[in-house]
């Protein structure tokens, strides 16, 4: 098995270094038809494409890391983006007057302009930075210009640029053959399916072996390959949006047009089910395999792989096959006396086991992530008629007033190099929040390298000026893996492309080491303005909105659980609310990502560590209430085929159990989520001290009325309950007679319901210790005592109120 992880870490390796010498080539490609067409075409086509430095610019932001679908979308986003900028420019240049352009008055019209461009909600974020790229370019350069820019050709010059930029990418990615978002999916799919079925053998491994420490190193090694799938998975995703760019390509060779994304995604959620099966197990195959079903489970994990396997991209000949060969015999492995007569506690993980194994072999639309995929979207879809959101405001002020100072203190600095200050904010525009200091770190840094890099380059090929771009190629490849990197990322990684390549591709800016300088001082300034605004504007740390989301997700969990019932009422509100909590926790994450790299300066230190536990926490709650949901929902259908009368009195029974397990997991979270929002526990002390005598008369005796609100449950009280779940769980069953078949599955699901639940309160205690270590962190003085915290919370809330 070693040997097989070392071929795929090969070939993952190989895969890494095909992918980025694939992007450094087609990089250079377009750079080097920008290059030639600037440097050596006719003077008539150069006098129009007058700002090759743009070419460049559009190039980078449109062909990294991009396949055929992605450059067809920047195609036209660019178009888009024209219109946005270039065409009003010409109006506003005609009506100004170029001569009449001062740097205050160029940087209120570039404000202005940015602010239009950044606030409507539905543009995507490559047309937004082209359009601010186009606006410094055409404002900044009238205004160095003064009166002989001609208000009508200067801004069609810019967008000739884009033009020709958008040109050199089309081609870059169809010669020498395309680059297909198709063709790298199916290989991602292909490396993720083997990655999965991996797993899947080594965990139906674990649960038929027959010593006991065996699995612990089969599910120790399948973990280590979970990384490696979310990669995959991630990549597979990303791509979603450009197949649909390449419908008529992929129609010409009969593939599929869809990504596969979501169904794999489903598939992940079920593997990390099985996963935490296995690791709550502490007994294997006690009472639930026995020799026959050893060698149906062989047959199964056959039968599974194979269905794994076609989830591939594949030609409709072979769906077609493959949708004929599928026969669904899993739940006749499932003999009588597979799921013993009576079901103890140690049982739940194996059987929660066997429902997953259940779950892949049900229809994709009963897969535990479905309930969360958003409905499919027309290719168009991203370009409906212009939407303005409230929200969109503060951001959009940001962006105008970071372009506005950029332009307006690199003109003070230098004129004519003035638009390179507003350029790196215009192309660095986010769609959302993001590491400020982090990111203009990064930024700065690329900037520098890069433009160093260009600088030796024109040294090293100072007699060669012609075959100089040719310098890029090894640069490109080296920024490919510095895109890969976390000290870098992608805005690190672009910035040293631009920076090298305004150096290696440009003429009549001056030697290059005043250039340099030059562009170095005004990036400085444009991030220098940017990073100030956002300070200004964005006041509020990450590390307190990290607070107030992790409210919102606790919130969302105790609304979450509070839907699960066996009447199936509120089946809705509960696929919604899991749906909002599992937002709530992807957003509790880049809030955890941005607060632990920003600078602390006279701020308590962000407690990284606390927080990346309870996010944890959460996204297991997320995939145990998925896993719930759906074994509610083959319930629902299950339950018709029994008697109304035994269903609704033994529902009954269980739900009275399930309740004691939901009432400890919500008075629990309802605490948690008023303590974390105390900022300091000295200042509820000294309160709770003022209004003593009024608070006692509230709370009664010894505050039990307000502490009576937390159930705090032994693990006796929860094992009793669950034990009276199973109880009455095989009184049910008993009563169904002879229908083997649907005793099963209703064993499989009602099992699967109190397990997620028993799952949940263990994770609830788990988030119990971390709010409890982040709330010590932030009063390191005083004693942490949860329960007491909430008591006082609510007892001064109840006086205040009267």
């Amino acid at each position: 098995m070693a040997t097989t992880s070392q071929i795929q870490s090969d070939d993952r390796a190989r895969a890494m270094w095909r992918r980025c010498l694939g992007s450094a080539f087609r990089t250079s490609l377009a750079c080097t038809i920008v290059g030639l067409a600037t440097l050596f075409g006719p003077k008539a086509f150069t006098r129009q494409v007058a700002f090759p430095a743009f070419s460049y610019v559009t190039v980078v932001l449109i062909v990294t890391d991009a396949t055929l679908g992605d450059t067809l979308r920047g195609c036209w986003m660019a178009v888009y983006a024209t219109v946005q900028g270039v065409c009003p420019a010409i109006l506003s240049l005609w009506l100004i007057g170029p001569e009449r352009l001062t740097a205050t008055t160029t940087s209120v019209v570039v404000a202005i302009s940015g602010f239009v461009v950044a606030l409507p909600e539905n543009t995507h974020l490559i047309s937004k930075r082209i359009a601010l790229g186009q606006i410094v370019i055409v404002y900044v350069i009238a205004f160095i210009n003064g009166a002989e820019t001609e208000p009508i050709m200067h801004p069609i010059r810019v967008a000739a640029s884009t033009a020709l930029g958008v040109a050199a990418c089309v081609l870059a990615l169809l010669l020498p053959y395309p680059s297909l978002a198709f063709c790298e999916v199916r290989e991602n799919c292909k490396l993720y399916i083997e990655n999965a079925s991996q797993r899947l053998k080594l965990f139906v491994k674990a649960f038929s072996a027959e010593d006991k420490s065996s699995p612990k190193a089969l599910i120790s090694q399948a973990k280590s390959l979970n990384k490696t799938g979310n990669k995959l998975l991630h990549s597979i995703k990303s791509k979603q949006e450009s197949m649909k760019w390449e419908i008529i390509p992929t129609r010409f060779f009969k593939s599929h047009d869809e990504n596969p994304g979501e169904t794999l995604q489903g598939l992940e959620t079920i593997l990390r089910g099985m996963e935490n099966g296995l690791e709550n197990c502490s007994e294997f195959q006690v009472g639930l395999l026995n020799s026959e079903l050893k060698k149906d489970l062989i047959g199964l994990e056959e039968q599974i792989l194979n269905q794994v396997k076609s989830m591939l991209p594949k030609n409709s000949n072979q769906e077609a096959e493959l949708k004929g060969n599928n026969n669904n015999k899993f739940l006749q492995t499932l003999h009588a006396d597979t799921i013993i007569p009576s079901i103890s506690f140690k049982d739940l993980p194996s059987l929660f086991f066997i429902f997953c194994l259940k779950l892949l072999q049900t229809k994709s639309s009963q897969a535990p992530n479905n309930i969360n995929s958003p409905k499919k979207k027309e290719l168009w879809s991203n370009y409906n008629p212009i939407t303005i959101n409230r929200k969109r405001l503060m951001p959009a002020l940001k962006c105008a007033l970071s372009l506005g100072f950029a332009v307006f203190f690199g003109s003070i600095y230098s004129k004519e190099d003035g638009f390179w200050s507003g350029l790196p904010v215009a192309i660095s525009l986010a769609a959302s929040r993001e590491a400020t200091f982090k990111v203009a770190n990064i930024k700065a840094q690329g900037t520098v390298i890069g433009t160093v890099y260009g600088v030796i380059g024109c040294f090293v090929f100072e007699k060669y000026v012609k075959i100089r771009i040719v310098s890029l190629f090894p640069w490109f490849i080296f920024c490919s893996f510095l895109r890969q990197s976390k000290m870098y990322g992608q805005a690190g990684g672009v910035s040293a492309v631009i920076g090298a390549v305004l150096i290696l591709g440009r003429k009549n800016f001056g030697t290059p080491s005043d250039f340099a300088i030059a562009r170095i001082v005004e990036t400085f300034i444009g991030l220098t303005c940017s990073i100030m605004v956002d300070i200004l504007l964005q006041p509020t740390r990450a590390s307190v909105l990290a607070k107030v989301q992790l409210t919102k997700g606790l919130k969302a969990l105790h609304d979450s659980v509070g839907f699960v019932d066996l009447s199936f009422s509120n089946k809705f509100s509960f696929e919604e609310t899991t749906k909002k909590l599992k937002f709530e926790v992807s957003e509790l994450g880049k809030f955890i990502e941005e607060a632990d790299v920003e600078p602390n300066f006279w701020f308590l230190p962000f407690h990284s560590g606390g927080y990346s536990k309870l996010k944890a926490s959460l996204s297991k709650t997320v995939d145990l209430l998925l896993f719930g949901s759906c074994a509610l929902k083959f319930l629902e259908n299950e339950s018709k085929a029994i008697d109304g009368g035994i269903w609704k009195v033994a529902a009954a029974k269980m739900e009275s159990d399930l309740n004691v397990l939901k009432d400890a997991v919500c008075s629990g979270i309802k605490c948690f989520e008023e303590v974390s929002l105390v900022n300091s526990i000295a200042a509820v002390e000294k309160e709770y001290g003022k209004r003593k005598s009024a608070v006692d008369l509230e709370m009664g005796k010894s505050g039990k009325r307000y502490a009576i609100q937390w159930t705090e449950a032994s693990d006796d009280e929860i094992k009793k309950s669950v034990d009276s779940f199973l109880e009455n769980l095989d009184g049910l069953v008993g009563c169904i007679g002879e229908d083997y078949l649907l005793k099963n599955q209703v064993i499989l699901s009602l099992s699967s319901v109190v397990f997620c639940m028993h799952g949940i309160l263990k994770e609830t205690r788990e988030i119990e210790k971390a709010v409890k270590e982040v709330v010590q962190w932030e009063n390191p003085s005083c004693r942490v005592d949860l329960r007491d915290i909430s008591c006082k919370l609510r007892a001064l809330e109840k006086s205040a109120a009267v």
